[in-house]
């Protein structure tokens, strides 16, 4: 029975990680084959094919880190840790319907600088639940930080 379990909480984690990734990329998928071909983007922009794969990894390890914490149960212990984790997912989400959705650079930096905050204090709270779990989190951390930069860049810049 726990292995049972334990399998539909991951697949529950991965379902949740991507379910996030296909909102978002509703919105992203539209404006980067219009739009955002147009405006201007720092010399130092990847190229767009490398978004997909690097999302697809990170989305992953989220979720392998999410899975990792609940597996611990829902304990007055793990419950700030899955919270900061939900909402720093929603803000991921929520970044891609501003910058890409509604084309608002200076609020999504702005969302964005909130959801490092998250992303920080979700590692935290993982690392002292499972270190591995917050290590998982760390290439999640520094793409959103060089994105933030890039953000920012972009919002100068247009």
């Amino acid at each position: 029975m726990k292995i049972k379990n334990d399998f539909l909480r991951l697949l529950a984690s991965i379902v949740l990680c991507f379910s996030a990734a296909g909102l978002g990329g509703l919105s992203t998928s539209t404006a980067v084959t219009s739009w955002y071909l147009t405006i201007n983007k720092p010399t130092w922009t990847p190229p767009s094919w490398l978004f997909g794969p690097v999302w697809t990894i990170l989305y992953l390890m989220m979720a392998i880190a999410f899975y990792l914490i609940w597996t611990k149960g829902v304990t007055k212990k793990t419950l700030p840790a899955l919270r900061f984790f939900l909402i720093q997912l929603a803000l991921n989400l929520f970044w891609s319907l501003i910058f890409f959705g509604l084309g608002n650079f200076w609020l999504a930096y702005l969302e964005i600088i909130t959801l490092l905050l998250f992303i920080v204090m979700t590692i935290k709270s993982f690392w002292g639940l499972s270190p591995f779990a917050g290590r998982l989190l760390i290439p999640y951390l520094l793409w959103v930080s060089f994105a933030s930069f890039l953000n920012l860049a972009i919002a100068l810049l247009n």
